[in-house]
């Protein structure tokens, strides 16, 4: 009989930090987009391409607007109640998918149809990661132009020059300065409210916007012109899926900690202080948020508020790594090269692909749009088809997850959507300004997500039908009593199931098999991380035969020799630096029998072809690797 061995249960870990530390934490990472919001929001509103006049009706109008939106989509939605939507204490739309795998959704159809939706809803935010630090860092350097028109000369190559050096420290890691993240944010989020109750206490009639009927009003009085204007208003509420995305980094308590008693009322004093700045002085349109500040303090403002957008497109580009890192665990993108940049925390990563191909798009769409105004129609529309498909994945959650009535979950979720589905359809009415871009981002990363997880079933299929049956080969083994060199051979491959298609193509050619052999197969779990405790098991097959297991969740990366350690205490005792790694090289060829379409079959040879090397990936030490190359017809 095969013996199957697990590893017992470590002992409880350290507490983690406390909330208040945490949430200080938070507001560097999980607020800095939606934090810089302030900049760009209120402006677009009454001086971008489609504003609409200053008057009082239209300035309460708009304010309402951006109360509702806070407080309905981010405070209520995404505060109150997404965030209970936590796989393992992770967040983030893979994070929903991965929770939907133990639910009971129906036919494999339903289930296709889900994970495409949420494909799509992670591929948008690479959309939204282009452009974040782009109309970030423009519009807080744009407030030179407040200061001295001398500078407008000056705003374009600023900001080409800070964005370039954000994107070339990332190689180093942000362990240092992340640590300062969180201190700048409260005396940015301090300013804000600072600035904004100096015009309330002027102006404080703006107060009545908290009157949802100046909202309705606003519609009725504008019309189709009513919806363009709430695709500005949207810019408020950019950055919200950032919440639900960085739940494990800090957990639920912080995030709530952090939003009541600083972001949310900081924000709303700011936005406020803009409109009764407006309601004062109508020609402060041209950009509200600097004409808060008073004229000596404009230059440390604008400082500050480069500092702040850089915090934010920090944020931003350290989620594009993980959501990176996690679609490669899950099968949906080609094995890519990560770096951890700190020895003390896990999450800090540095994905070089990913890096220098959003440093490419940002500095090609600032160098295109070269406003912040023309650059605000292609954002937005990312974010809110996001949200939509959040928050229909959240009704399944509820649903088919944790069993609520269809008459306790749809008024919640219809509530959700008909606030996402608003804006969604709103800044559709942009694409020709700019949103066609998002919009072809997500599309184009979705159809080479789809592809290679395709892709990879399909090759998975054609190899199984070379295998041959465990028993076979070991009664085969056991027969012919081949020459055994002495050493240990693990052997990597896809499947769990038969005998590996490259040790059989190694036998084969030699007619020689190791003393000690090792088929060693990598699964993802759906789940963020694995205990160390349950990643590993090992069952031996007999002569001198052994299967070995090992679990990763989806925000982990495989390191093989750390497998082989964790096998040591289950009685396979390997030295990971003098074990000899036999890894398959397939060289796809056109012509096959793949349900796939020829032009999808070419696209996904080329992205194997660029697919980091698995010897780097996998942590297998380089010189211990023997490659067995197969050709396949795909």
């Amino acid at each position: 009989m095969n013996d199957v061995c697990k590893p017992a249960a470590p002992p409880t870990g350290c507490a983690p930090p406390p909330p208040a530390s945490l949430a200080l934490a938070a507001l560097g990472v999980v607020y800095g987009d939606i934090g810089t919001s302030p900049l760009y929001a209120i402006k677009e509103c009454f001086h971008g391409m489609h504003a609409i006049p200053v008057s009082h009706d239209n300035v309460l109008g708009v304010l309402s607007l951006v109360f509702w939106s806070l407080t309905v989509v981010v405070s209520l939605k995404y505060v109150a109640f997404i965030l209970r939507a936590d796989n393992r204490g992770e967040g983030g739309i893979f994070a929903l998918l991965a929770l939907l795998a133990s639910g009971k959704l129906g036919g494999p159809r339903r289930r296709a149809v889900i994970a495409m939706a949420a494909v799509f809803g992670a591929a948008l935010l690479y959309g939204d990661g282009i452009i974040t630090p782009a109309i970030s860092v423009l519009s807080a350097i744009e407030g030179l132009e407040v200061a001295t028109s001398a500078a407008q000369p000056l705003v374009l190559p600023l900001t080409v020059v800070v964005l370039t050096a954000l994107f070339m420290v990332q190689r180093h890691g942000t362990a240092g300065i992340g640590k300062i993240f969180g201190p700048i944010m409260v005396a940015w989020f301090i300013a804000l409210a600072a600035l904004g109750l100096g015009y309330i206490h002027k102006n404080p009639q703006v107060l009545w916007a908290l009157d949802p009927l100046y909202g309705v009003r606003f519609f009725a009085e504008h019309h189709v012109h009513g919806l363009v204007v709430l695709a500005s208003v949207v810019l408020c509420i950019t950055g919200g899926e950032a919440l639900y995305a960085d739940l494990g980094h800090f957990g639920r308590k912080a995030i709530r900690l952090s939003w009541f008693s600083l972001v949310y009322p900081g924000l709303l004093l700011n936005y406020f202080g803009q409109g009764a700045l407006l309601l004062a002085r109508p020609e402060a349109a041209v950009n509200p948020f600097y004409g808060l500040v008073p004229q000596p303090l404009l230059f440390p403002m604008v400082a500050l508020s480069t500092i702040a957008t850089v915090i934010a497109s920090q944020a931003m580009i350290s989620g594009v790594f993980s959501l990176t890192q996690q679609a490669v665990q899950l099968g949906y993108s080609p094995r890519l090269r990560v770096v951890h940049t700190s020895e003390s925390t896990e999450g800090q990563i540095f994905v070089p692909a990913a890096n220098y191909g959003l440093m490419a798009a940002c500095l090609t769409l600032v160098l295109a749009f070269q406003e912040s105004s023309r650059l605000a129609g292609a954002y937005g529309i990312a974010v809110t088809a996001t949200m939509g498909i959040t928050s229909v994945l959240y009704y399944f959650v509820v649903r088919h997850v944790w069993g609520w009535s269809i008459i306790k979950a749809l008024p919640l979720v219809g509530l959700f959507l008909a606030f996402d589905l608003t804006y969604f359809g709103a800044n559709l009415l942009k694409i020709v300004d700019g949103g066609w871009f998002t919009l072809a981002v997500g599309l184009v990363i979705t159809l080479g997500m789809a592809t290679w997880k395709e892709g990879r079933q399909e090759l998975s299929r054609l190899l199984s039908g070379r295998r041959l049956p465990l028993d076979a080969f070991l009664k085969e083994v056991e027969k012919l009593g081949p020459y055994r060199a002495p050493g240990t051979a693990v052997f990597l491959s896809l499947s769990p199931e038969g005998t590996p298609p490259t040790l059989l193509h190694f036998f084969k050619l030699n007619k020689v098999l190791h003393e000690r052999v090792v088929f060693l197969s990598i699964l993802s779990a759906d789940i963020p991380q694995v205990p160390d405790s349950e990643r590993v098991t090992v069952e031996n097959l007999g002569q001198n035969f052994f299967r070995v297991l090992a679990s990763y969740g989806f925000m982990e990366r495989p390191d093989v020799p750390a497998i082989l350690r964790l096998a040591g205490p289950l009685g396979l005792k390997v030295d990971p630096l003098t074990a000899t790694y036999f890894m398959g090289r397939e060289t796809l060829l056109g012509g096959g029998k793949s349900t796939l379409a020829r032009w999808r079959k070419l696209l996904f040879m080329f992205m194997s072809r660029n697919a980091s090397n698995p010897t780097a990936y996998f942590g297998v030490p380089p010189h211990r690797v023997i490659e067995v190359g197969m050709q396949i017809a795909i």
